[in-house]
């Protein structure tokens, strides 16, 4: 099963912090590209390599595409200096890299950001992405289901805070003993939750190199990137869950901190590294050896106390929820869909582990070969993607069939069908 995953999309909110372009024209987006052009050009040295390629455009409203590069099935026409066409219907859209009409490409969705350096972080995170197998890395999309528990989400906090208090120092002496309290957290974090050194780094190898890649080759001055990453890190304190999010705020700051001694620290790792190990090398750091014992010693210095406080509230909220999902999706009856060729795009934002049984998507569009699925108010993906929960249709017109926050458009024959004894409902596939 291929899986095409929004892995981004919540960089649009960021990207609303500074304002977005309110119009787009053919002639605006031809700058856009000349300067993201220009910018891989001048950055080629990060990878050995200029990541400039086929990039789409994407109106999410009317569909409207607009690119770089013809697509080898014609469909792309030139209209000035870009090529354009209506996406078609079976195709989702997000910021992600997909391969489609004969092609492997950045797509982002319009309007861009109106800040030129937001502009193009976000296009050259992606370009990346598209280059990312010929440079030796695979695309991870790991849920870190252990970022949804209490313990879990403070002491990633606390990395975070100590991460941006190390960012702002002016003092090295001062700027290396953030950075050790922040790899204090994240090694204390892990010893309490087994296999998450592992589950982490993949997601940090796939989108934290991305977003250090982007934060680069957008070429903001150092103190506006002091500024951005600060700003991006108390509205991702913000975000219901960090279970697929939370990569975009560690490896492109501990990067960052080392490319003045080390710009070429990148060139270094590959898929078997672990970025952890590797930056506490990198930055000569001596963890300490009682980790719970400094931890308690020093959680204060970073918001402990009501990090702590609200994660405890945000507990017993949570424990509701979950209870409610489970009832909703799981013990009541329900709209169960087999998954065969499914591609899906989502927000990473808006996930809630649910124990065993997957995990909740808020907002989500699935293709497959029954038809496009559109998710509005929730549904349960199982653990292994194979198959995802609704629930009961409510309505059936023609080809249609909706329920509570979703609407399935099926292709022909495939039908839906309820089981009397349980009272679930299925797809009747041809």
């Amino acid at each position: 099963m291929k899986h095409l995953i929004a892995s981004v999309a919540f960089f649009l909110q960021f990207a609303l912090v500074n304002g977005q372009t309110p119009v787009v024209t053919n002639d605006s987006l031809a700058v856009y590209l000349r300067e993201l052009k220009d910018a891989t050009w001048a950055h080629r040295d990060l990878w050995n390599k200029d990541l400039y390629g086929p990039i789409l455009l994407v109106n999410p409203e009317t569909r409207q595409l607009f690119a770089n590069v013809p697509d080898s099935a014609g469909l792309l026409k030139l209209n000035g200096s870009v090529y354009s066409c209506v996406l078609p219907e079976n195709v989702n859209i997000a910021n992600t890299s997909s391969h489609w009409n004969g092609r492997d490409w950045a797509m982002i969705k319009l309007p861009l950001p109106s800040n030129k350096e937001d502009r193009i972080n976000l296009m050259a995170h992606e370009l990346f992405h598209v280059s990312q197998p010929s440079l030796g890395f695979r695309l991870f999309n790991v849920a870190n289901n252990h970022l949804d528990q209490k313990d879990g989400r403070i002491y990633l906090r606390l990395e975070l805070e100590a991460l941006k208090k190390a960012i702002q120092c002016t003092s090295s002496t001062e700027r290396k003993q953030c950075l050790t309290d922040a790899f204090t957290f994240r090694m204390f974090r892990y010893s309490l939750y087994p296999g998450a050194d592992s589950s982490e780094n993949l997601l940090e190898l796939n989108e934290g190199i991305a977003e250090y890649t982007g934060l680069i080759i957008s070429n903001m001055s150092r103190d506006d990137a002091v500024k951005d990453i600060v700003q991006r890190m108390d509205q991702f304190m913000t975000f219901p869950t960090f279970v697929r999010s939370f990569a975009y705020q560690t490896t492109p700051v501990y990067g960052y901190l080392l490319y003045p001694d080390k710009a070429g620290w990148n060139r270094e790792i590959n898929i078997h590294t672990n970025l952890a190990v590797y930056f506490i090398k990198a930055f000569n750091i001596t963890l300490p050896s009682n980790l719970k014992a400094r931890v308690e010693e020093i959680s204060d210095q970073y918001n402990g106390k009501l990090i702590i406080a609200q994660e405890t509230e945000r507990e017993a909220k949570a424990k509701r929820l979950i209870s409610e999902l489970k009832s909703k999706f799981v013990d009541q009856p329900h709209f169960e869909i087999r998954l065969v060729k499914m591609n899906i795009s989502f927000d990473p934002r808006n996930i809630v582990p649910v124990e065993d049984k997957g995990s909740f998507y808020k907002n989500a569009r699935i293709t497959d070969v029954w038809g496009i699925l559109m998710i509005n108010n929730g549904a349960l993906m199982s653990p292994g993607w194979d198959k995802i929960s609704v629930s009961v249709p409510l309505k059936t017109e023609n080809k249609t069939v909706s329920g509570d926050g979703w609407t399935l458009e099926l292709n022909d024959g495939y039908k839906v069908s309820k089981n009397e004894n349980t009272g679930n409902y299925s797809l009747i596939m041809p």
